[in-house]
């Protein structure tokens, strides 16, 4: 068994900000394997489906962000999840948009969800897939929960499915070949720079 958590913040208004892009990975894999009945166990929304022919189970933590390591920790020693089993999907704000990056571990880099999890499991060592979304000129929470700009909004899917490519790689083949095949800019390099448009804030 693998697991893999997408990050975000329950709730409708939040559905579309930046901090939810684990959220919109862990949603396309699900569509990607028409794994439908999601269940709400380990405080968390989790489906068990198959990529690249290995047993998954997608977890999205229904705690808010900064407590999401409590539903890793409980769904991790549920399924008994070594650490190269699990890769924890998210937003990042030192990374431009369109940006992946796969790591085997590290700090947490200001992010309250990694915080929680890296709290919760006792260790940096955990796989993860950073997504960028670009700082931006405002302050670090604003822009986490504001929502993407026009520009951005037509290269979001493909993004999203990028970054899932990249989490199947990583299923079947492992976190080093995931890293080779996909570390780097995820769309043409045209279309980073739009961190600089004005960007409109989630209440």
């Amino acid at each position: 068994m693998k697991l893999v958590v997408g990050l975000g913040n329950p709730g409708p208004e939040y559905a579309k900000t930046r901090h939810n892009l684990g959220f919109m990975v862990v949603d396309e894999l699900a569509r990607r394997a028409a794994a439908d009945g999601a269940k709400r166990r380990f405080r968390a929304d989790v489906v068990t489906t198959t990529l690249a022919g290995e047993s998954v189970t997608l977890v999205k933590p229904q705690t808010f962000m900064n407590l999401s390591g409590h539903a890793v920790r409980e769904a991790r020693s549920w399924f008994k999840v070594g650490p190269e089993d699990l890769l924890i999907v998210y937003d990042d704000l030192d990374l431009p948009f369109g940006s992946l990056r796969l790591r085997t571990g590290g700090t947490a880099g200001g992010h309250n969800g990694l915080t929680s999890i890296i709290e919760q499991l006792g260790t940096p060592a955990i796989p993860r897939l950073r997504m960028g979304i670009g700082r931006g000129a405002g302050v670090a929470r604003s822009r986490v929960l504001s929502r993407f700009s026009a520009t951005e909004e037509g290269h979001l899917a493909a993004f999203v499915g990028t970054a899932a490519d990249a989490v199947t790689t990583w299923a079947g083949q492992g976190i080093l070949a995931a890293m080779n095949a996909h570390n780097g800019t995820a769309l043409p390099p045209e279309t980073v720079p739009v961190a600089k448009e004005r960007q409109g804030v989630t209440p």
